[in-house]
């Protein structure tokens, strides 16, 4: 997932909305109790300014900590821009505006679900104000603001299973400690039943989930449960899009269910999903480095993946384009580093230019790990 920053949009936006100061109640039958998605529409009554802005002004909501904005139809572009900004239901203090972007490369090779913005963490809030401005295009039908409420973490503290021992076949690295889905609290009821699966992992396609870098690390599993229901309850997606997630301390989580040892089909990488896994930096990385064991825990997972099947951390794999809407046309032959990073497959700045030129340490780190 991307940001990619609108500054422009914002000095422009500023100067035509105002902040009301009065707050407007979300119905209380729209507040999520115990986890969960409210959403609020961008559309008809209630919303201020000219046809080519919706106004959302600031209201008092049930307690969320990821937000997001969505519309009807996934093949439609919102090329305008989006701003939101939220209530600290800790301090009681308004956030400044954030940009949100439109989400067209970390999604499934099938056109499916509801097209939408990258989420933001904001952390525990119980405001929101968003305002939505049109580019060259219509707004799509069905704008309407996400609210995740990531619930309450699982009865038990999460804990990394254990690396396997010695011996393993050449070209193995050893198994990371990596947290199951239960671990993280995951909901299973939420996902569709069933899992796809694909031919062997050739390529590792690393990514950021664009969200905010000063989370605590404790607090992990609740990011993780916000983009899984963003996901699935927003989106419409089958499950979480990545195939696991790395956060800022080093810890591994497993992302879409089947099997962390099996080529499950992720919703990771337009158009190269098909034999890759997709890791996710939690945070985002333009201009702020990945801590040392954010880079290890990714080089972990890398080397373990890829060897399972014997394949070189420093090769190279060949997939085939999926999607036109990818940096290649369908159908296309294209050779890529075993651990590529997003921007590889698709007109994206993801993983930010800092991940981004972590990659070859990555990829020697995990050569290593694999005895190469």
């Amino acid at each position: 997932m991307r940001l990619e920053r609108r500054a422009a949009l914002a000095a422009a936006a500023t100067t035509t909305t105002l902040l009301l100061t009065t707050l407007a109640a979300v119905p209380a039958h729209a507040r999520p109790s115990s986890g969960g998605v409210t959403t609020i529409p961008l559309e008809g009554s209630g919303l201020r300014g000219p046809d080519t802005l919706r106004d959302l002004g600031p209201r008092t909501t049930g307690t969320f900590a990821l937000v997001g904005v969505s519309w009807d139809d996934p093949s439609e572009t919102l090329d305008g821009g989006v701003q939101v900004r939220t209530r600290s239901a800790t301090t009681g203090e308004w956030s400044a505006w954030h940009d949100l972007t439109a989400e067209r490369d970390d999604r499934p090779d099938e056109v499916t679900g509801r097209g939408a913005t990258a989420p933001l963490w904001v952390g525990p809030s119980n405001g929101v104000a968003v305002r939505v401005k049109a580019g060259s295009r219509p707004f799509p039908a069905g704008l309407r603001a996400e609210l995740v409420d990531p619930g309450a973490d699982p009865a038990v503290t999460p804990e990394p299973r254990p690396a396997e021992p010695a011996p393993r076949a050449a070209g193995a690295a050893p198994r990371p400690g990596i947290v199951t889905r239960a671990g993280w609290g995951a909901d299973e009821s939420i996902r569709e039943s069933g899992f796809v699966y694909t031919g062997d992992v050739r390529a590792v396609f690393v990514h950021h989930t664009d969200t905010a870098n000063d989370y605590s690390c404790g607090d992990s599993p609740k990011v993780i449960r916000a983009i899984y229901q963003y996901h699935v309850k927003s989106l419409g997606w089958r499950d979480i899009g990545y195939n696991f997630l790395v956060d800022r301390c080093g810890t591994i989580y497993e992302g879409r269910a089947g099997g962390v040892a099996e080529p499950v089909l992720g919703a990771h990488t337009l158009g190269f999903n098909t034999n890759s896994a997709g890791v996710a930096a939690l945070g985002t990385y333009v201009t702020d480095e990945a801590p040392e064991a954010q880079i290890d825990g990714i080089s972990q997972i890398a080397a373990w993946k890829l060897g399972l099947t014997g394949k070189d951390a420093q090769g190279t794999a060949t997939l085939v384009s999926a999607s036109d809407g990818s940096k290649y046309k369908k159908g296309t032959s294209v050779k890529f580093n075993a651990i590529s990073g997003h921007r590889d497959a698709f007109n994206t700045e993801c993983p930010g230019e800092e991940l981004y030129a972590r990659l070859g340490d990555i990829r020697a780190w995990a050569a290593t790990l694999q005895g190469r």
